[in-house]
């Protein structure tokens, strides 16, 4: 569907015919529809600018479903149309929030006037809320003016007045946290919390006391009761960032809290509602971790209500110049001059190929701001720094290059240390990371040998009791089913 639509729920083709010429130099598409079903549907995604409907639709009344979309779309202008010319049909659709109401048969010049001007009102009311929503005195969180991110931009402004579910997908360091809280800030919840949580950074044993909190007692080490990021985050946004790390047993549980809108803490008996809007975030492919049996299809389409995809710093070049500058200005000491690469610099940085994407940009530039005397940044000082900063040629060609798995886990771990810098990741790692390959081991094999623990610990290798063991250690779930091979 187009970034820009028109949503016409309507039987008589010379409206959309009239509609399309009309909107074809302001690019908008007008889009069809053949009854309230399919018109929920492309609303509840956040798609159409503007909703055009009969009141008569084969599947009921577009009455009944109005207050529905006015909820969850309060800024998306609707006209509605209807051969029922009495009265209560017109006061109906005036207390539905209709923008206008037009009885057949009309002129089809009334309604591309109609239609033009509920648009040109709805661009009004986005710049004034997003006006009014932006925070003073700051600048706006994301940089950048490429094809890539005003596509970008265009999606953000569909979701700001929504709590509709987000699913960021893009490669580490391109963004996803500052997207995610630029949805916050600029959206119906800023009043209320961000709480962001790194599912990646968190031992698996301790990943629904994180989210859930816990009751003292509910298990060893918990003293007292604990608030889990659900709570804190009651009446605003809860990022779960790399929501493709968290292992099944808490997959499992988060897809029970997103459906019935509730959860108890962990060692708890008291339900607790949730109130909050869930921003999640993944570098990984979710559909592949689906086809391994790796992740939840079921809670990848509650994630998924409406995908946002953030561009690689290497297919948005035009945009490193304003980052960099951007970066230089925020490191800036008070009363210091911002520097100021040379024009040869910038051509530099353009050709990088920026494995670590906006995040490295950022690096690299807090180095020049804290290591360069000079107030101009030259070309040989950024070739200087980029080859510096760069992986020794034979490991990075081998990280890049190989399929096997320890290519994996190499390029995994370049990017772990990478997304940590100037830090190094929390403590811990070697367990971590042999938790992170042993537990989808695991599972694949047991899925496999359809649940039979015998089949599964001689494929593996393992003692019948380790694997028992092992299985209890991580909270793997054993399933049947089928026929088993």
């Amino acid at each position: 569907m187009s970034e820009r639509t028109i949503l016409v729920a309507d039987d008589d083709a010379s409206i959309r015919m009239v509609l399309s010429q009309a909107l074809t130099r302001a690019d908008y598409e007008v889009f069809p529809m053949s009854n309230l079903s399919t018109m929920w549907n492309h609303i509840s995604r956040g798609e159409g600018d503007l909703l055009i409907t009969d009141v008569m639709m084969p599947d009921g009344s577009a009455f009944d479903l109005l207050p529905r979309i006015k909820k969850a779309r309060p800024d998306l202008p609707i006209i509605v149309m209807s051969a029922q010319n009495t009265f209560m049909t017109a006061v109906r659709a005036s207390e539905a929030g209709a923008f206008e109401y037009l009885p057949k048969p009309f002129d089809l010049s009334e309604l591309t006037a109609t239609v033009a001007k509920a648009l040109a009102e709805r661009d009004s009311q986005r710049k004034k809320d997003l006006a009014e929503a932006a925070p003073k005195d700051e600048e706006m969180p994301l940089v950048g003016r490429s094809a890539p991110m005003q596509e970008v931009y265009r999606t953000m402004a569909r979701l700001i007045q929504t709590d509709l579910t987000v699913m960021i997908s893009g490669e580490s360091g391109t963004g996803k946290e500052v997207v995610a809280r630029a949805l916050h800030d600029f959206g119906k919840r800023k009043g209320g919390p961000f709480n962001a949580i790194n599912m990646a950074a968190i031992p698996q044993d301790l990943i629904e006391s994180e989210l859930f909190g816990h009751e003292k007692g509910a298990f060893t080490g918990a003293h007292g009761r604990s608030i889990g990021h659900f709570e804190r985050a009651a009446g605003g946004t809860l990022f779960l960032d790399e929501i493709g790390d968290m292992p099944m047993a808490a997959q499992t549980r988060l897809l029970r809290v997103l459906q019935e809108g509730e959860f108890t803490r962990v060692g708890g008996r008291d339900t607790i509602e949730t109130d909050v809007r869930i921003v999640a975030a993944t570098h990984r492919d979710l559909q592949q971790m689906i086809r391994q049996g790796l992740f939840r299809e079921d809670l990848y389409y509650r994630l998924n209500v409406v995908q946002l995809h953030m561009p690689a710093l290497r297919e948005r070049r035009d945009d490193v110049a304003d980052l960099a500058q951007h970066f230089a200005q925020k490191f800036a000491s008070n009363g210091e001059p911002v520097k100021a690469f040379e024009k040869e610099a910038l051509d530099v940085l353009r050709q990088h190929s920026w494995p670590g994407n906006v995040r490295e940009l950022e690096n690299l530039v807090q180095r020049f701001v804290a290591l360069y005397p000079d107030e101009i940044i030259s070309a040989e000082s950024v070739r200087q720094e980029l080859s510096v900063g760069e992986i020794s040629t034979p490991i990075k060609a081998q990280a890049v290059a190989a399929d096997d798995l320890s290519g994996m886990v190499e390029r995994y771990l370049l990017q772990l240390f990478s997304k940590a810098q100037p830090e190094l990741p929390a403590n811990g790692l070697y367990q971590r990371i042999i938790d992170e390959i042993e537990v989808p081991l695991l599972e694949i094999a047991l899925n496999n040998c359809n649940g039979n623990q015998i089949r599964a610990s001689d494929l593996l290798g393992l003692n019948r009791n380790t694997l028992r063991k092992k299985i209890q250690a991580h909270d793997i779930q054993v399933t049947k089913h089928g026929n088993g091979r």
